[in-house]
């Protein structure tokens, strides 16, 4: 953390990261299900109070970016990412699709440094995705926290690779976690992301797009690792799907829910 943060002490960049909350996301999808209990809010209120959770507290990052399935770049949507820093080049995100208590677990994230990076073998690094332009045009962001910290970690993340899978494609109206786990990738380049689904992801949190470039200026991108971002060169990687399902085009992007949604 202290290198993500160089300027401040590790409990207070802990406790800055949290400082403030962001706009309400609320999960595009409502599960099936019956309503929770009087005995199943009762023991989830006991496991509260009276359960350690280490891995849990150990969350401290919310970052706030978009994600394209692997071989579909025109299938996009927002992720909101909570991390837990494990040590100063390797942190672990859970993605939901959205910021609320309903929001579902969509995925999950491994964000490494490029050091590390440099040492996978050729065909790993086909499946990870570059950070540099996510930092470097804004699309990343760090909600609610105070500019100097943000700029610290983004100055970080500029130099990191991300593996992610999708697991449960609430963007895609799936109101269960059917289907198999989709590869992911990152924008690296402008005219890529729905400039429509960024907008709306601005205007909610109160993101000025011009000022955070601005603010990001100082912070070089480096040139990403040529076997990195591999479905730039035609090499997708995704598991085949038994369940013969096939993903929707995005038509549009709503105030209301975190991607933009299509029926086929």
């Amino acid at each position: 953390m202290r290198q993500f943060l160089p300027s401040l002490s590790l409990p207070l960049a802990c406790s800055l990261l949290w400082a403030c909350t962001a706009a309400d996301t609320n999960s595009p999808v409502e599960t099936p299900g019956r309503p929770a209990s009087a005995t199943t809010q009762l023991l989830e209120a006991g496991a509260a109070a009276l359960q350690v959770k280490p891995p849990i507290d150990a969350i401290n990052a919310y970052l706030d970016g978009f994600h394209f399935y692997n071989g579909h770049p025109d299938v996009q949507m927002e992720a909101h990412h909570y991390c837990s820093i494990l040590n100063e080049d390797v942190i672990q995100c859970v993605i939901f699709d959205g910021n609320t208590k309903d929001a579902k677990i969509m995925g999950i994230e491994y964000i490494i440094d490029e050091k590390l990076f440099a040492g996978l073998p050729i065909k790993e690094k086909a499946m990870w995705h570059s950070h540099g332009y996510e930092v470097s045009s804004g699309q990343l962001v760090a909600p609610g926290i105070p500019a100097p910290a943000e700029h610290s970690l983004m100055q970080r993340l500029a130099h990191t690779y991300g593996k992610t899978w999708h697991t449960w494609h609430t963007d895609q109206d799936k109101t269960l976690p059917v289907g198999v786990p989709q590869l992911m990738m990152g924008f690296t380049a402008d005219g890529q992301a729905d400039p429509k689904m960024v907008e709306q992801r601005n205007r909610r949190l109160g993101i000025d797009p011009a000022k955070t470039k601005a603010q990001r200026a100082d912070i070089r991108k480096p040139a990403a690792d040529p076997d990195a971002d591999g479905w730039q060169r035609g090499n997708i990687i995704q598991l085949e799907d038994p369940t013969g399902s096939h993903l929707h085009r995005p038509a549009r992007a709503t105030p209301t829910t975190t991607n933009s949604r299509a029926s086929e």
